[in-house]
């Protein structure tokens, strides 16, 4: 049982506490016997609090034990990435220029939610420093291997979230999203990944990145994100941006299998600008065959792709990198020096753009996105590949022989940070190799309960499994 219980459905355990065939300390033991297998050969963890994780199960247990849960997450183990402030933990954001003595006195938004409901918390996922890449690996904690190949990288940033999560450290995950972060390593993977409209999980502090950056769930099914979204899509009222309930369903859950029937849903091959040879044949073939999947639960798949009048690489380029340059320029010549060398480069383009191209980009952002909702108003989702390839080896920034100071080779992802739009990825096949494929969905804003809807259609018309080495 309690191997079984360490990849059971956040959902399905919760049942089994309620039902008093299960116990949350069992969970967590179960959660924490893998991270002793696997942690050594993924590296997934900045910090594990296995005592700390044990008496938070304990006192679950006796809560569920009294029938009285603190919510719906109550017992269920769970990571946090390493960016996202933790009472109690130290979040290092993965660099050698923060202390790990803290001190670490209260929790962001997200980890505040999860804590008032329950959750058992293991410890902190790793992450790049300062998450300025979409591979997982940094001079604080080294490399995070991806459990599909641990030659490949399980993307980023919230890579070591992923690991984890794929072979069962954790039943839920917590990573944060400002150019594709959640949506990337979770495709790489094969998780669940959703990225929902800005303001709908509140984010303090803010990020240097600004109205780019989200938090939100990566998980290994669908109801799960549902259920994560549910505990943490709440407003708090130290984010000015946070959204207050109200937007199309306070539930996430709800309507989750009424299925496709009915839906018009557009199909992009490139969103208007990904040359089509950037795009991995064995990509390409298997979200063309999504889209089919898609059509034949019925759904109406229009191939279409929205008319792009500004360059979103730039836009996003110009963001990031001065994003960067204003954080890490405030740290001291000597702490600077312990940082990773490619987010020195990034910095240093970003402190070279002038606050007029600052300002022209945040504009043509707009543009972008306005473009983009009217594009959308005829449609009730989108569908395209999540990224153009499968999983990189490890050791490489960025793909097309890029050194990571163009976060724009991962053109699938950053697009819906600069339009603001929910996004989720779900897996929806494997290369020849082994490597797992993503389905990006998009909707309007507010509409993530009907992306999940269309997502759980999918994925009980589908499946990867999971990683070998999480079933052997």
């Amino acid at each position: 049982m309690s191997s079984d219980l360490a990849l059971m459905p956040a959902h399905e355990l919760v049942k089994l506490y309620k039902r008093k065939k299960a116990s949350p300390v069992e969970a967590t033991k179960a959660a924490l016997a893998r991270t002793e297998r696997f942690n050594p050969v993924l590296n997934v963890f900045q910090h594990l609090d296995a005592e700390g994780a044990l008496k938070a199960a304990k006192a679950s247990e006796r809560r569920w034990n009294k029938g009285s849960p603190a919510g719906p997450v109550d017992g269920v183990p769970v990571t946090l990435k390493d960016v996202l402030q933790t009472k109690g933990m130290p979040t290092l954001y993965g660099s050698r220029a923060n202390d790990p003595a803290g001190p670490w006195t209260y929790d962001c938004p997200s980890a505040a939610r999860l804590r008032e409901s329950g959750a058992v918390f293991l410890g902190k996922t790793t992450s790049p420093e300062y998450g300025w890449k979409g591979v997982t690996d940094s001079p604080l904690f080294g490399i995070t291997r991806n459990p599909w190949d641990i030659h490949k990288t399980p993307g980023g940033s919230s890579g070591g979230a992923a690991a984890a999560t794929a072979v069962g450290i954790g039943n839920l995950s917590l990573g944060s999203d400002g150019a594709g972060s959640i949506r990337i390593p979770s495709a790489f993977t094969g998780l669940v990944g959703l990225k929902a409209t800005f303001g709908r999980v509140a984010a303090y502090p803010a990020s240097a990145m600004g109205t780019l950056s989200h938090v939100g769930p990566m998980t290994r099914n669908v109801r799960d994100a549902a259920l994560l979204m549910n505990v943490v899509g709440r407003p708090d009222p130290r984010d000015p941006y946070s959204l207050v309930p109200g937007g199309e369903s306070d539930d996430f859950a709800k309507g989750i299998d009424k299925g496709v029937k009915g839906l018009r849903i557009a199909y992009s091959r490139t969103l208007g600008f990904v040359r089509p040879d950037e795009i991995d044949p064995e990509v390409a073939a298997s979200v063309d065959k999504a889209a089919k999947t898609l059509k034949k639960l019925g759904a109406t798949v229009v191939e279409v792709e929205p008319t792009v009048t500004v360059d979103p690489r730039d836009i996003i380029n110009v963001l990031w990198q001065a994003g960067a340059s204003t954080l890490v320029n405030k740290f001291a010549a000597e702490k600077r020096a312990l940082m990773d060398p490619g987010l020195l480069k990034s910095v240093a383009i970003g402190a070279r753009h002038s606050t007029e191209r600052y300002i022209l980009v945040a504009q043509a952002r707009d543009t972008l996105a306005a473009a983009f909702g009217e594009f959308m108003d005829g449609y009730d989702l989108l569908i395209s590949p999540t990224m153009p390839m499968p999983a990189l080896d490890v050791l490489r920034n960025a793909a097309h022989g890029g050194d990571g100071t163009d976060i724009a080779w991962t053109p699938f992802t950053f697009f819906f940070n600069l339009t603001r739009n929910p996004a989720a990825t779900v897996p929806c096949g494997l290369t020849k190799a082994g490597l797992p494929i993503g389905l990006q969905i998009v909707g309007k804003y507010y509409a993530e309960a009907l992306i999940l809807r269309a997502a759980q259609a999918f994925e009980d018309a589908t499946s990867i499994g999971l990683p070998p080495m999480a079933t052997t």
